[in-house]
């Protein structure tokens, strides 16, 4: 025979081992070991589809509970031994108003949030920077156009050229450079095949396609480094094409910028210092 508590009892420990997990799971640039969520949002678009995610998340939440008690009832109140003759009601006027009303409001819900974060996304406020990102079998290069062209190839780091803190098979030899707190404009396009760049803390996703110029935007609010990769299948290599763009101050960007263009590992160097004077702040804040 059925047994109603049975199934509450089960119901009630999912939704504790639920809210038992750790929301902060999922981390700031990089993924996390057993993460659940999204990554941290660093960028304002990112934060708002950070927003409509959790809005969305209620949405379901309440639809799924909703639907799953109206089985139950109808499992309990329904069942052949309770009702040996079954009803024979086919229509009800208000049922049928309600549902086709309330799940149009539900859209409608959805809809004004979507739309500003649609809006968000294709609008950008006025550039500061410009950066050009080219994909190719199978690696990246980022171009500084309003820096005399300023070019740097990002390939993988193997895994004996890997230094403290850098995440296997999303580090690479040459990162991009970028200050905090300022609008880039990206110009995404592709040699060969399509490829797609994606940094996951910044909220930006846009396909790279041969021939074709796509432009995304973002404005890191936090500094750091941030990983991302290709996502779209474009070949053999497909899995070893990360993207690695460093968030800085203005002045380390600027210090930077003119190192590049006299001599890539000079401005390794320069990256690798501000690390370090990173690091010894925090070190000293944390006393």
């Amino acid at each position: 025979m059925f047994r109603p508590g049975r199934l509450t009892t089960l119901a009630t420990a999912a939704l504790a081992v639920g809210a038992a997990a750790d929301p902060a799971l999922a981390g700031t640039g990089q993924p996390s070991p057993w993460q659940l969520g999204l990554q941290d949002a660093v960028t304002p678009v990112f934060e708002q589809a950070h927003q409509f995610h959790n809005f969305l998340l209620i949405i379901i939440t309440a639809i799924t509970l909703f639907v799953l008690a109206l089985l139950i009832y109808v499992v309990v109140r329904f069942r052949e031994d309770k009702n040996p003759v079954p009803s024979k009601t086919t229509h009800h006027t208000l049922l049928e108003v309600a549902w086709t009303i309330i799940p149009v409001l539900i859209l409608v819900a959805i809809a004004v949030p979507s739309f500003r974060l649609l809006y968000a996304q294709y609008t950008p406020p006025p550039t500061d920077l410009t950066i050009k990102v080219v994909g190719r079998q199978w690696n990246w290069d980022v171009v500084y156009p309003d820096s005399n062209g300023v070019t740097l190839t990002q390939l993988m780091l193997q895994p004996d050229e890997l230094q403290d803190g850098q995440p296997s098979k999303l580090a690479v030899d040459n990162p991009a450079v970028v200050p905090v707190n300022k609008v880039v404009k990206v110009e995404v396009t592709a040699e060969d095949v399509i490829h797609a760049f994606a940094i996951p803390s910044f909220g930006v996703k846009v396909d790279a396609i041969p021939g074709r110029l796509n432009q995304t935007w973002f404005k890191a609010e936090k500094e750091g480094a941030y990983y991302g990769q290709c996502s779209e299948l474009c070949g053999l290599a497909h899995a070893f094409m990360p993207i690695e763009i460093q968030v800085v101050s203005e002045e380390t960007y600027k210090t930077w910028l003119e190192a590049a263009k006299a001599d890539p590992e000079k401005a390794k160097d320069v990256l690798k210092q501000a690390k370090a004077d990173a690091a010894a702040a925090n070190k000293i804040a944390a006393r």
